[in-house]
């Protein structure tokens, strides 16, 4: 395979990489034996876009991946937004910040998380974070093309630069202050960080926060899978603020 493509497999994955159509698909290897219904929706958009299908074993596709589901993608790479084009569009209200997430599959979900609850946009680090790949598009079930996200250098000087812009930085952090998330205590625009259930976020990190907040629980167990996690805040938040 090309360094310049990637390989997408799964059929959510592929059917809403086909559906948003911003990536080049440069090849397109599905079963000869998924199911008509299936095949039928993937080329309806793949005739919309002028891509071939190439009909091939299940084993041949095996050999690329063990969790295709009997269809692949060779892809463009997915195109980052510079953070300036993403942070000065007035548009833009709500943005979630990752730090030291190192699961794909946590990665994925919470980009899907950010998708389902009206998230602008996905500000990554380039370290210290997983980087967008087959496993996270896989997990994202497609949301990887529906949101705009940015990799920077420096967390920390983002979230300066979003203070510029007026925007309220919030860390969710397991232990911390137990605050009720409502509308008395946040406002937009917002921009939302989470860290690793290891590590959780950088203590520089923390400390350039407007508020932390923590997820009430009724006992001292562990706390939540960050991706769960990030399910239950953005759900909160996508309840004060809806549109």
């Amino acid at each position: 395979m090309n360094k310049k493509t990637e390989i997408i497999y799964g059929r959510h994955s592929v059917l809403e990489l086909l559906k948003v159509g911003k990536r080049q698909i440069n090849k397109l290897l599905i079963s000869n034996t998924v199911e008509k219904s299936f095949f039928k929706k993937i080329l309806f958009f793949a005739k919309q876009k002028g891509i071939t299908i190439n009909k091939v074993p299940m084993n041949k596709l095996r050999k690329i991946s063990k969790n295709s589901q009997g269809i692949i993608a060779e892809v463009s790479p997915i195109k980052f937004i510079p953070i300036k084009d993403l942070i000065n569009k007035h548009s833009i209200q709500r943005l979630v910040l990752l730090d030291n997430i190192n699961d794909p599959n946590n990665l994925g979900a919470i980009i899907r998380n950010c998708v389902v609850f009206g998230i602008d946009g996905v500000i990554l680090p380039k370290k210290h974070t997983v980087g967008i790949n087959q496993t996270v598009a896989k997990t994202s079930v497609g949301a990887i093309e529906y949101i705009a996200i940015s990799k920077v250098p420096n967390i920390n000087q983002i979230i300066y630069l979003l203070k510029k812009k007026g925007f309220l930085i919030v860390g969710i952090e397991n232990g911390y202050n137990e605050l009720p998330i409502n509308n008395n205590n946040l406002s937009l625009p917002i921009a939302i960080i989470f860290g690793s259930e290891s590590k959780g976020i950088h203590f520089l990190t923390k400390k350039r926060c407007d508020l932390i907040i923590s997820i009430q629980q009724k006992n001292d167990i562990s706390s939540l899978n960050v991706s769960c996690a990030s399910a239950i805040i953005l759900h909160e938040l996508f309840k004060i603020f809806p549109t």
